[in-house]
């Protein structure tokens, strides 16, 4: 095992310029990579783990404020973090008293309520919008990243094993001889540009195809959660008798 890693190093030393700096340039792609899959998993974990701590919270707990409390420990959780963002809002606005029913008058002269309108509701909504795009946007970063390494590093060592087979041809020609021994060397260097490209770009769709996955599922539900929360703001929260208070539920 020693004597083959020795021989790798030696057959990567011996390695034209050209064909070392595309393997330089795969290395530095292979540990970016593993650097991002290391981070982002990571990432991913607490993500789900205290989603649903705070979705299970949030839908035993007793009131609103309670579960802002919650969600303000559970900082990992876009879940979490939407919520206050939506919290943060319908409090300001029950402050200001712009959470009330919208009515209008019926053709018979009495005042109805229009089902689903409220005055305020638009700006929870975007409030919520805007978090739940900021969370998509801060999850996917970095990610694609591990798609420009899975397409382009195998060709890459495509590239520099054509160039370092390209540099033995001309080799052979010069020398004037196509022996096994001449031959061999120089075409084993540049395999390894293809062997380095593989091994860079195999994690790297692997580690793509599950973050994407992932997130999908997160985005999922923060949309559940979304359309869930806004249900709540309007049938307990909108409708109560004293919108200056703190909602319950």
């Amino acid at each position: 095992m020693d004597s083959e890693s020795l021989n790798i190093v030696e057959m990567i030393s011996n390695a034209g310029p050209v064909v070392q700096f595309v393997l330089l340039v795969l290395i530095l792609f292979s540990v970016a990579t593993w650097a991002i899959i290391i981070i982002k998993f990571r990432y991913l974990r607490k993500a789900f783990l205290q989603s649903d701590e705070f979705v299970e919270f949030f839908w035993t707990s007793r009131d609103l404020s309670s579960a802002y409390a919650k969600a303000k420990q559970l900082r990992s959780s876009p879940v979490a973090r939407t919520f206050r963002i939506g919290y943060a809002e319908l409090k300001k606005l029950s402050q200001s008293g712009m959470l009330s029913p919208v009515s209008s008058e019926g053709e018979n002269g009495n005042n109805t309520q229009v089902g689903s309108h409220f005055f305020g509701i638009d700006n929870v909504k975007r409030a919520l919008r805007r978090s739940m795009n900021a969370e998509s946007t801060h999850m996917i970063r970095l990610v694609p990243f591990l798609a420009t390494t899975g397409s382009s590093a195998p060709f890459i060592g495509l590239f520099g094993t054509v160039w370092g087979i390209m540099n033995s041809f001309h080799g052979i020609g010069q020398r004037g001889s196509a022996s096994l021994a001449v031959v061999a060397p120089g075409i084993s260097e540049a395999l390894i540009a293809t062997a380095v490209g593989l091994a860079a770009a195999i994690p790297a769709v692997i580690a793509y195809n599950y973050f994407t996955n992932g997130i999908r599922t997160i985005e999922s539900e923060m949309q559940s959660f979304y359309a869930d929360f806004l249900n709540i703001v309007e049938r307990d929260i909108l409708n109560a008798k004293e919108g200056r208070h703190d909602p319950q539920r």
